[in-house]
């Protein structure tokens, strides 16, 4: 559901009473759809979400952390030069439209006071931010050009115009009777011409005056009645009641099947529509609302803007491998046919006298078989020079065979490690993982034209865990950390855990000294299978085996290592488990 024109208005009427009077502090573009500005007032410091993302758009305090770029994106830029120690003096919003200004008290460079406007359009696939002054735009944060609309363009210095409006009345404007009275004009649904007669809020809200006052009807909103028409008017009349007195923030989430309950709806009431099968969670505030719901699908779409870029790059490199092992392994098996290549360079010298120079073959008969075999010449050479021929192509066919034994074990070698990098790539949560995984590649000469940043970061712990017997589980984050967990951290008799011939995590017990449970066993079997491209398999098969029984071959890549001594287990992972078991 996207954030209607009704919500929105209580969501604004929120913010204004907290933030108003706040000074701008910091301004951060985590990423390309969002903006993330700390004010401070008297007593509080408070974040401020702005989201232009289509999907999720929205305006909200919010307690989240953001991992932010390294280097700030240009509109970043251009609001900490505008913006930067304003001071918040109104927040308005554009009654029956899904925008909301905020206005700060700012101080240009020669120190004039001037009024910069954020124009905050929460409009879907259209939604925006947009920096305004004295009624002309700085600049957007996706700039509209005339190739992408002729009605309304959004480019720096151009006069700031509002997006067309719908015809139909605002909800909060028009009185409930008008509504109902357009509505019953239609051929649909009640629910659906209501939503046609009016804007400003969504289905939700509809359904909603439905349900309270007609239950589950098919009925068209053309054949109702008087007493069903007053009844549909009151329950209008008493959701507007309910906005006006500040409503309710509540969320909707329904469970299907053994999944966890998914968010589905929110609003300003506490819905009836959905019956007993809904849950219902009812928050303290807008924000907090919209935070929670909004919460896990934008942590999965930040994620997976960052790691668009570098996850198709080692998605075509682990592709090439594998068609580059193809080929090797056609390659291979024409290279087995090198003793025909002799048998022929045998059988043509033997049988030179019935040659001649310019026959394009010859049939003679294999001594070792006793059966006829025809050879095809090449019409240039000599009956000789054809036999040494074969003998050439047949010392090639040698030497290929034995390279291709050598390039077949490193091709299998490189497919198996893009493959734990690729999984690594989806796996990662954030951009400093994803930074590492950069690095990493660069070092192994994958990524020949990566700069690393001179902003040198922390490199990341180890994901630490504490079985129910107390001892410590440690598993690396990428291939790096894997190196270091398994062949530098971890000692002798520590337990050492992974998913048996697939990409994942290594796993470590820290031994301390003493015998391992088996439920700890059991356990840390279960975070390799959880930190594997194998998670939400049932019966994984999960090697281990004391890290005394490990070594790395030379020149082997980060993460790969070698063990012989081992037992292997068959695992499913409880849910909640990871959580249960967190430091």
């Amino acid at each position: 559901m996207s954030l209607d024109a009704a919500t929105l208005a209580l969501v604004a009427e929120e913010l204004k009473t907290t933030l108003l009077d706040a000074k701008i502090d910091k301004i951060f573009e985590p990423t390309r759809d969002e903006v993330l500005i700390t004010l401070r007032t008297r007593t509080d410091t408070h974040r401020l979400l702005l989201s232009a993302r289509s999907g999720s758009a929205r305006v909200c305090l919010t307690r989240e952390t953001f991992e932010n770029p390294l280097t700030p994106p240009g509109f970043c830029m251009l609001l900490r030069k505008h913006l930067t120690g304003g001071r918040l003096v109104d927040l308005r919003r554009e009654v029956g439209d899904r925008i909301v200004y905020f206005d700060f008290r700012c101080t240009n460079e020669m120190g004039d006071l001037v009024t910069n406007t954020m124009a905050v359009e929460l409009m879907g696939r259209y939604s925006n931010l947009v920096l305004v002054q004295n009624g002309r735009i700085i600049d957007a944060l996706k700039r509209v050009d005339f190739e992408d609309s002729e009605v309304r363009q959004l480019l720096p210095g151009l006069a700031y115009t509002l997006p067309p409006k719908p015809a139909r009345p605002d909800f909060l404007q028009v009185s409930a009777a008008a509504m109902v009275a357009a509505a019953c004009e239609k051929d649909l649904p009640v629910a659906a011409a209501l939503g046609k007669s009016v804007a400003g809020v969504g289905p939700v809200v509809m359904r909603e005056a439905v349900c309270r006052a007609l239950g589950e009807t098919p009925a068209l909103a053309c054949d109702l009645t008087a007493a069903e028409k007053a009844k549909l008017a009151a329950a209008l009349d008493a959701l507007k009641a309910e906005h006006a007195a500040g409503g309710t923030p509540t969320a909707v989430r329904i469970a299907q099947g053994d999944e966890p309950p998914r968010p589905v709806e929110f609003s300003f009431f506490v819905p009836q529509q959905y019956g007993a099968a809904a849950l219902l969670t009812q928050y303290a505030t807008y924000s907090e609302m919209l935070e929670d719901y909004y919460a896990t699908k934008d942590r999965a779409e930040r994620l997976r803007q960052k790691s668009r870029e570098l996850y198709k790059a080692v998605h075509n490199m682990h592709d090439r491998a594998v068609r580059k092992q193809a080929a090797r392994r056609e390659e291979m098996a024409q290279s087995a046919q090198a003793d025909t290549l002799r048998l022929y360079g045998e059988l043509l010298q033997a049988n030179q006298w019935a040659l001649h120079k310019g026959d394009r073959q010859v049939t003679v008969q294999n001594y070792y078989t006793g059966e006829d075999v025809t050879i095809q010449l090449d019409p240039r050479l000599s009956p000789n020079d054809n036999a040494q021929k074969y003998f050439k192509d047949y010392k090639k066919k040698q030497t290929a065979h034995a390279m291709l034994q050598k390039l077949l074990v490193e091709g299998e070698a490189e497919i198996e490690y893009l493959a734990t990098v690729l999984y690594e790539v989806e796996s990662a949560p954030g951009e400093a993982a994803l930074n590492e995984i950069r690095a990493e590649l660069k070092n192994q000469g994958y990524l020949k034209y990566y700069k690393q940043r001179d902003r040198k970061q922390k490199p990341a712990d180890f994901l630490r865990y504490r079985s129910g017997d107390g001892f410590e589980i440690l598993v690396g984050r990428n291939n790096l950390q894997n190196d270091k967990l398994t062949l530098h951290t971890a000692r002798g008799k520590d337990l050492w855990f992974h998913v048996q011939k697939a990409p994942g995590s290594h796993c470590v017990v820290m031994s301390r000294g003493q015998e391992i449970p088996d439920s700890t066993k059991q356990e840390a079997a279960e975070l390799a299978v959880i930190h594997s491209s194998q998670n939400g398999g049932v019966k994984v098969a999960v090697d281990t085996t004391e890290v005394k029984n490990i070594w790395k071959a030379n020149g082997a890549k980060p993460g790969m290592v070698l063990y012989e001594v081992y037992t292997t287990v068959y695992v499913t992972p409880r849910a909640g488990l990871e959580e249960q078991l967190k430091q």
